[in-house]
């Protein structure tokens, strides 16, 4: 904005221009002053607007849209995906919510029953229910046949990348969950949370209790209870949800039964951990369900004496690592994006805490490339690039 000098010399140069131009002068600086006024009073108001405003206003401009989220969607994705719905429905905006993958957890599962998400499973661009799309808790396409092509409308993230959209987009690697962001969206929109169901919106700014129950787990869920990736919006963001959560629904989310293959992927990855000084590796073989894979990692970090982990198994023909950390000195994210960089048909990252990636076996055993490891190799490397903290 221009110092209050800056203004004051310009009102003096206008005025002398007035004074002492012609007539026909006079109409043109006139006429250019306004123009350049209206100028600034647009860009006022547009850097003004909030980005609850700006996507409010981008949402309206769509009848119908698809809200989705990345494969395997967890709460923080699910619950943003809600969010996105719920706001819709005040700008008169078809919405159907799409995912590539599968929800295995059984978290993830007991997030959608309980709240009542309903979400469609994708597999190819074919099966998008609409050309406008949202991507929440991702900022590329990915997961299924096609994703290259398509160009979303809107992008909603807290993760880094590259994903980036002229209509709208909102991507906040400091804050903690995705959820976060959007239930910034409705506290500057002034919505209500409240306690009880109503079955229509009307004019009112309500949250329901689903989707402000949906929001308060995905923020706990991303920032592991309050204890990692947190900011000051967190807290504040929580304080303002607390009111209208359902505890028993929360509760219900939280605490769902696990299976029996889960807890035994769990016990087996605590009992054959490779460890070298405070970090352990364990590699679980093959399993039918890769989500067991990050809870094992949560297991296995809360061992004494280690403070960062990596749990991998494969899966048709795909290595899936799941990591996590409490070292200050270690960024999971770039350690495990440096591992598989140059592995073909892998790639992983993630945040200083937490991390993943995906390695094909094919290609990480030499069947497709003239070059090859075994699986013992790549849990050697991946022990190097602990010690130099990615």
């Amino acid at each position: 904005m221009p110092s209050l000098s800056t203004l004051r010399h310009t009102i003096d140069g206008l005025w002398t221009i007035i004074n002492t131009a012609k007539p026909a002068v006079l109409a043109g600086t006139i006429l250019v002053c306004v123009f350049f006024g209206g100028g600034i009073v647009y860009a006022i108001k547009r850097w003004r607007r909030t980005p609850s405003k700006q996507f409010q206003k981008a949402l309206a401009t769509f009848d119908e849209v698809t809200i989705l989220t990345h494969p395997t969607p967890d709460p923080d994705a699910m619950a943003a995906a809600m969010a996105v719905q719920h706001l819709a429905t005040y700008t008169n905006t078809d919405t159907t919510i799409q995912y590539p993958g599968e929800i295995r957890h059984q978290e993830n599962r007991a997030f959608r029953t309980v709240l009542d998400l309903s979400a469609e499973q994708i597999e190819s661009v074919a099966d998008l229910s609409s050309d406008n799309v949202i991507l929440v808790d991702h900022n590329s396409p990915r997961g299924f046949q096609g994703a290259n092509a398509v160009e979303p409308v809107a992008i909603i993230d807290h993760h880094p990348g590259d994903g980036t959209e002229d209509a709208f987009t909102d991507i906040r690697t400091d804050y903690g969950a995705t959820a976060s962001i959007l239930t910034e969206y409705f506290h500057a929109l002034d919505f209500e949370p409240i306690t009880q169901p109503q079955e229509t919106v009307g004019d009112d700014k309500i949250l329901p209790r689903e989707v402000t129950t949906g929001l308060m787990h995905g923020i706990l869920t991303d920032t592991g209870n309050f204890t990692r990736g947190c900011t000051d919006a967190e807290f504040n963001l929580s304080k303002y949800l607390y009111s209208g959560i359902d505890a028993d629904l929360l509760d219900r989310v939280v605490n769902p039964p696990i299976s029996a293959e889960t807890l035994e992927i769990v016990s087996q990855a605590v009992t054959d951990r490779d460890v070298d000084g405070p970090y352990a590796i364990s590699d679980v073989g093959t399993v039918s369900n890769i989500d067991a894979l990050s809870q094992a990692a949560d297991k296995l970090l809360q061992l004494e004496g280690i403070s960062a982990v990596i749990v991998m198994g494969d899966n048709d023909e795909t290595l899936h690592l799941s990591a996590r950390s409490r070292d200050d000195r270690i960024h999971m994210g770039n350690v495990i994006e440096n591992v598989l960089e140059d592995i073909p048909q892998s790639g992983g990252g993630g945040h200083a805490r937490m991390g993943g990636g995906q390695v094909s076996l094919p290609h990480l055993e030499g069947l497709v490339v003239d070059s090859g490891m075994e699986r013992s190799e790549l849990t050697h490397e991946l022990f190097d690039e602990l010690k130099t903290g990615g």
